[in-house]
């Protein structure tokens, strides 16, 4: 099949790869076209583990290409994607116009009928107003389908290939029909392809991830409840998870969620249904919880030293997560501002983010080649995003380089056992 993916953001670039891989012929458009030489010369314009090995292997064998020219690739394909960004307004709503601009470009560059695909994050009424934004503009039939992304940073290629299930909002048996050829490569194995009306598919990705949310606040929540009344949150949490009918999953306290979906998701949630004169409560509570549970570390910080002024503090991850460069609302950004504010110094370590870090923080931040480096003269280290390589450390040469061996774990890397022999004083979520 003959695809055109318009915007190659995080979402456009691991759908083109991906169904390249799948033997698709796709085009990614960018208005951008810096970017597009960059693609074409094989460098990717984000971290994504296995993304760069793909787009190179499918660019190769000629299924991948890459161009600013939406006319020819639009013409050219038979379902054309839109995966532009979606930004947050001032008041948490979803801005469209980027995606209304692009429907608009798509319908004067039609020359017979096109599946439409809505891939970026849109709010509820989204494929309505995309198909009314067509219409005017030409003559061809159309079919306008909400096909949204369940991608996690960090393992989005695995997501796509091996979904949990594929949405597919669509009023319209000729778009069903090529939808369901378009992704059975990839539900071999069994994961349901949900076809529904577009509203539907529309809310359910900002059902799943507002869900997802309220799991980590409600966790953040009951680790600040274990901390008051001498509880262990580890033992809680796996206590309540071991209950099939709550699961595992997205039950680790820690320093608040961030990232491109979560934060965005839940206010534009609330948002429309504040339009329909519905006040969402859960999720005022989820976003409250979320931007208290960002300050936690540095309280602590202040109880243990009380004025941190002339402090050096370490800290390991900058990044919102693991295994992405990505820092859109990640908990180091409000942590490590809170901490130059009050007068402290600032040594960092990320694997990946800090190229992006240096864009935030105007210079207030040392960056450093290792983890290890960023402890030299620290009064304390602050654990903030739990990569792999921070789980297993030489706790005698962190001891060696440190002014004193204070840690503040917000990711509970560690146990207060192990840290307690291991001659540190220890602060963790929900455990004393």
């Amino acid at each position: 099949m003959r695809l055109a993916v318009i915007g190659t953001g995080y979402v456009g670039l691991v759908a083109g790869a991906c169904f390249a891989e799948s033997g698709n012929d796709v085009v990614c458009v960018d208005k951008d076209q810096k970017k597009i030489e960059t693609l074409n010369a094989g460098q990717m314009p984000i971290y994504e583990p296995g993304l760069e090995e793909l787009v190179r292997r499918n660019r190769a064998e000629g299924r991948l290409t890459f161009t600013t020219s939406l006319d020819q690739a639009v013409q050219e394909a038979q379902v054309v994607f839109i995966a532009v960004g979606t930004p947050q307004g001032e008041d948490g709503s979803a801005d469209l116009q980027h995606v209304l601009s692009v429907a608009r470009d798509i319908a004067r560059a039609m020359n017979g009928y096109k599946v439409i695909v809505d891939k970026s994050t849109v709010p509820v009424g989204t494929s309505e107003k995309v198909a009314a934004v067509i219409r005017p503009e030409t003559t061809h039939p159309f079919s306008v389908v909400s096909n949204p992304e369940f991608l996690k940073q960090g393992a989005a290629i695995d997501d796509f290939m091996k979904p949990d299930r594929v949405v597919i909002g669509t009023s319209d048996q000729q778009s069903t029909d090529i939808m369901l050829e378009l992704y059975s490569p990839f539900t071999r194995t069994g994961a349901p392809i949900m076809v529904m009306d577009p509203a539907s598919a529309e809310l359910a990705k900002y059902a799943a991830n507002a869900m997802l949310a309220t799991r980590i606040s409600f966790m953040n929540e009951v680790a600040n409840v274990c901390e008051l009344v001498g509880a262990d949150v580890d033992h809680v949490r796996k206590a309540i998870g071991s209950d099939r009918r709550i699961g595992t999953s997205f039950l680790f306290p820690g320093v608040g969620y961030g990232g491109s979906c979560f934060p965005k998701d839940v206010q534009a949630m609330m948002h429309f249904a504040s339009e329909k004169n519905y006040d969402f409560k859960i999720l005022n509570a989820v976003e409250e919880v979320n931007a208290t549970q960002k300050r936690r570390l540095f309280e602590k910080m202040q109880q243990h030293f009380g004025d941190m002024r002339g402090k050096t503090v370490a800290i390991w991850g900058l990044a919102f997560k693991p295994k992405t460069d990505d820092m859109r609302e990640a908990p180091s950004i409000p942590l490590v501002r809170s901490l130059t504010g009050a007068g402290a110094k600032v040594q960092a370590y990320d694997p990946e983010a800090a190229k992006v870090a240096r864009t935030l923080f105007d210079g207030n931040v040392d960056y450093h080649p290792t983890n290890y480096d960023a402890l030299k003269g620290a009064d304390c280290l602050a654990i903030v995003t739990e990569w792999n390589e921070f789980r297993r450390p030489d706790f005698d040469r962190m001891k060696a380089l440190m002014n004193s061996p204070v840690v503040f774990d917000g990711r509970n890397l560690f146990t207060p056992e192990q840290m307690k022999q291991q001659g540190f004083t220890y602060y963790s979520i929900g455990r004393h």
